[in-house]
């Protein structure tokens, strides 16, 4: 059996609708295991570009219920569907996620009813491979074990208004990835986090002149500075620190903040290994972590022949 455990940052943006920066989305490979954590804006692109059939997924994990971690959904259930190389999903969409999931979920074949309808008389598709499985969860735990996978779900603190809201740690053959998910500072993601080898984190900032704005305050109050991610990432000591979901606010006459000084601000409380996260950017986690960012699909198809066991 492969060894491969990787972790791929399909969209690393906010609801903005950037073309470089798509929705949340994470993928994660683990031998014959294929998950992925939310589901933003682009995540189906994304997989296509990296070319992993999007039929191929185990099981899609919710950190919490907020658009831009959900608006994707649909497509990689609907599409995961399809007779195609890309797709074929062979047996039900399986979604893993705090109480209010399976609400979601009904909502959305509900939705969705006449297009599967026609799409199962049309074209002849399979409806128990259309069909939807839902696993909630209320509380700190395993969510998630197949072979030598195993996926813990944490309470985080995204604001008082947004719950539940939940991180996730990755367990596989003693390595250990950890997904924060939208935070506030939280001792649970410290807890969680601690022995990781790769720990990958939210991250807000604004330049000051935007900081007496209300609106401004109240995003960066449900998030996690640079400074506070800091400190976070000093006291569990990963083997990587890596960025995710940045929201780098700004406004019509001032400008985001830069990588350069997200960077710097970082290093205020925290001296170690960092990457700032970009979408298709890959980590393979072995004795060391090796960090890939995307070249195009020449690069996919060579991770792919590598990763067949």
């Amino acid at each position: 059996m492969s060894t491969l455990f990787r972790v791929t940052l399909l969209g690393t943006g906010v609801p903005i609708p950037r073309p470089d920066r798509f929705g949340p989305s994470t993928l994660i490979e683990t031998g014959d295991q294929t998950v992925l954590i939310d589901a933003g804006r682009g995540a189906t692109i994304r997989m296509f570009e990296l070319g992993v059939p999007i039929g191929r997924i185990n099981a899609l994990l919710l950190t919490h219920f907020h658009s831009d971690h959900t608006v994707g959904i649909p497509d990689l259930w609907l599409t995961g569907w399809l007779s195609s190389h890309f797709a074929s999903r062979k047996g039900p969409f399986h979604v893993i996620g705090p109480v209010g999931t399976s609400t979601m979920m009904r909502h959305l074949e509900a939705a969705y009813a006449p297009d599967i309808e026609i799409r199962i008389e049309d074209e002849k598709l399979a409806r128990e491979n259309v069909a939807i499985t839902v696993e909630e969860f209320a509380s700190d735990g395993p969510v998630y074990e197949a072979g030598d996978l195993r996926i813990i779900g944490f309470t985080v603190d995204h604001g008082d208004a947004i719950k539940p809201a939940y991180g996730y740690r990755i367990e596989y053959r003693g390595r250990v990835a950890v997904v924060s998910g939208d935070t506030r500072y939280n001792e649970n993601v410290v807890r969680y986090g601690r022995n990781a080898d790769l720990l990958i984190h939210e991250v807000a900032m604004a330049r000051p002149e935007l900081l007496v704005i209300p609106h401004i305050q109240r995003i960066l109050n449900h998030h996690t500075s640079p400074q506070e991610a800091g400190r976070v990432f000093a006291r569990t000591t990963p083997k990587l620190a890596v960025f995710t979901h940045l929201v780098m606010l700004a406004s019509e006459t001032i400008s985001p903040p830069c990588v350069e000084e997200l960077i710097t601000a970082t290093r205020e409380t925290y001296a170690g290994p960092l990457e700032v996260g970009e979408d298709l950017m890959s980590f393979h986690i072995g004795d060391e972590i090796a960090v890939r960012r995307w070249v195009g699909p020449r690069q996919a198809a060579a991770w792919r022949m590598r990763a067949t066991p």
